[in-house]
């Protein structure tokens, strides 16, 4: 998809971090945007703000891990705009400690966030690109989908699957006209530290003073986080991806040498090493 301006995007998390930026470099293309997010005051705050920029945008209150919402989303979509050309599968959230002692609350809310999210999207929003035979899908993974990292097991497992989900898709979409880019940061100044702000009330509860809901935690992901790129460069690997139908974003190139170093791993029938590269 070379030519951008016109078209429409939709991207979810779009209230901060990664979302936000792509929201914004989109419309710096000349596209006409649809935000969504689970956090209505940021989203509202991302909308005004576009739009006092002039750009054509619409925001969306969405939680991607309810079926229902992202096919609302979907439908708010067309009712506004009329067609959709990029869907960014973005919303994500952590949580960590040692993979035993996560609630299984937590496992069930980053699933449904991180996996079941990029799920729904691809549902409701791929009919529509294969039936123009035109469009662009990117799922939001992580350099913690493609090597190894302790501490935040149930992340590394949606992100995995999510590099897993986009690589099938890519191949079953060959020859439709529609493409799929999986985005693999590592570490980008987001508010993912800040994740449990919009969790639902059962994993506060089990997770209270647990693993990287921690002041400790809270502080250590917050270091590393403010240490990674601006979000507005990871946005426009993103924009180049789609123009130019990339599958891998890989804003880091660090990542590339974990990815082979995991290869070399598996092929020599190794145990997984860490590397803290994760985004």
């Amino acid at each position: 998809m070379e030519q951008l301006a016109g078209k429409v995007a939709v991207v979810t998390g779009a209230a901060s971090g990664i979302g936000r930026a792509l929201a914004g470099r989109f419309a710096a293309e000349g596209m006409r945007v649809v935000l969504a997010d689970v956090e209505e005051p940021g989203l509202e705050a991302a909308v005004a703000e576009l739009q006092s920029s002039g750009a054509e945008v619409t925001g969306v209150r969405t939680d991607v891990a309810v079926a229902a919402d992202v096919a609302h989303l979907r439908d708010a979509t067309i009712q506004a705009f009329g067609e959709v050309h990029v869907v960014c599968n973005n919303a994500g959230v952590a949580t960590g400690g040692p993979i035993w002692e996560v609630s299984l609350e937590s496992w069930r809310w980053v699933l449904g966030v991180n996996l079941w999210g990029v799920i729904h999207g691809v549902h409701a929003f791929t009919p529509l690109l294969v039936e123009q035979r035109e469009g662009h899908i990117v799922n939001t993974a992580s350099a913690a989908g493609i090597t190894s990292v302790p501490f935040i097991g149930p992340y590394a497992t949606t992100k995995h699957a999510v590099v897993a989900l986009s690589e099938s898709l890519a191949l079953d979409l060959a020859g439709t006209g529609v493409g799929v880019s999986a985005l693999c940061p590592m570490w980008v100044r987001t508010r993912i530290h800040e994740s449990t702000r919009n969790a639902p009330p059962s994993v506060l509860a089990a997770e209270e003073g647990r693993g990287l809901l921690t002041p400790e935690g809270v502080s250590l992901l917050a270091g590393f986080v403010e240490s990674g790129l601006d979000p507005a460069v990871v946005a426009g690997h993103v924009v180049e991806a789609v123009k130019t139908d990339r599958f891998y974003v890989l804003p880091h190139p660090a990542v590339k040498d974990a990815a082979v170093e995991r290869a070399r791993r598996i092929a020599e029938d190794a145990a997984p090493a860490s590397v803290p590269l994760f985004g």
